[in-house]
């Protein structure tokens, strides 16, 4: 059976080859496919494959019901861009790194002067990224997801470092970091998927004798996939050892994977990533990220999982996504964290 990529499960059989756009094999048919492989055909950008109707284990293989709530917006054309439309200058930006990242695919460079001069206005951009980061996710596209998740990562993590009051010449770098940081994407070889975890690696190699980025940046660079608890790569190295921007960094990066390959909402990627913050990530880190990204209000409206809006009319410092909230319909109240039913999924635009 065909199905999206998003609609794995680990367990899936391979019935065919899959390749990539190099034409390339990326998988073999008969290979039983982990988390790890799933990513990996997302990285890749792999649309559709075909596997078996049941999973290794014998059982049926019911696909993942394809999640649309992620509001599609149409692509910037290529033609005279108004990038002083925030939405306009962030897909120039995007489309400005995919020309840099195919040319070091073809080993070309990374051209440190000219990524600088397209990111830093966008970066500078605090008013339009303060109204806009929390609604980010929503342009997501598909086709485009590497570009779009390096730009994304950069974005929130220069955010991140701001709020924590680093100094401009810090969360700039920050930013520079998080955009480079998937660099070694480039150079992975579709024919080994174990090396996908060795792309932070990659990455260092690309911009270790580059001259102009402070080490701090390249620091980060190698390190943004570490975990407080040494159960990051590629080193393993524990949280006193992993520089702060990269500490800033795999969160934002965790954050917005979850959203999208797991499909979670925002919130239930907070919810996640607020539960694994002793053992994964640095817990300051953490609580600066919650309380600049969740920024919800008594009187704010959201919409939960039931499909219903509601009003905040109590939030627990402790537990900034699960507030107490009243039903817009009928006045009812519910106490979201004694009720793990419903969650939140999204802030209701005013």
């Amino acid at each position: 059976m065909q199905v999206k990529v998003s609609q794995l499960t680990p367990g899936c059989v391979l019935l065919k080859d899959v390749f990539g756009k190099t034409k390339r094999s990326i998988m073999p048919k008969n290979t039983v496919l982990t988390e790890l492989h799933i990513q990996i055909l997302e990285k890749f950008l792999i649309d559709s494959v075909e596997v078996s109707s049941k999973l290794e284990n014998g059982k049926l293989f019911i696909p993942k019901k394809i999640d649309n709530r992620l509001e599609k917006h149409p692509k910037i054309s290529n033609e005279k861009k108004d990038i002083t439309l925030f939405e306009n200058h962030f897909y120039h930006v995007i489309e400005e790194y995919k020309k840099q990242f195919n040319s070091w695919r073809r080993g070309g460079p990374i051209e440190i002067t000219q990524i600088r001069n397209v990111l830093f206005p966008l970066l500078e951009r605090t008013e339009d990224i303060e109204k806009q980061v929390k609604y980010i996710h929503k342009y997501l596209d598909k086709q485009d997801y590497n570009y779009f998740h390096s730009v994304v990562v950069s974005i929130l993590s220069s955010f991140i470092a701001r709020k924590m009051e680093l100094d401009k010449s810090k969360w700039l770098q920050v930013g520079l970091a998080g955009l480079l940081s998937d660099a070694g994407m480039a150079k992975l070889n579709p024919n080994n998927t174990i090396e996908l975890k060795k792309h932070p690696a990659y990455s260092y190699r690309l911009v270790e004798n580059l001259k102009g980025i402070p080490n701090d940046v390249k620091l980060a660079v190698l390190q943004h996939h570490e975990c407080a608890d040494g159960s990051g790569y590629p080193l393993g190295l524990t949280l006193e050892k992993i520089h702060l921007f990269a500490r800033i960094i795999v969160v934002c990066d965790a954050y917005f994977t979850m959203i999208f390959q797991r499909k979670l909402s925002p919130f239930q990627a907070m919810e996640e990533i607020h539960k694994a913050r002793i053992s994964k990530f640095d817990i300051r880190i953490i609580q600066v990220f919650m309380k600049s990204l969740v920024n919800l209000s008594i009187g704010s409206k959201v919409k939960l999982s039931n499909d219903k809006i509601a009003e905040i009319v109590f939030i627990d410092s402790d537990q900034l996504t699960r507030p107490m909230v009243r039903l817009v319909d009928n006045g009812e109240i519910i106490t979201l964290k004694n009720n793990n039913e419903i969650h939140i999924i999204k802030w209701v635009e005013e």
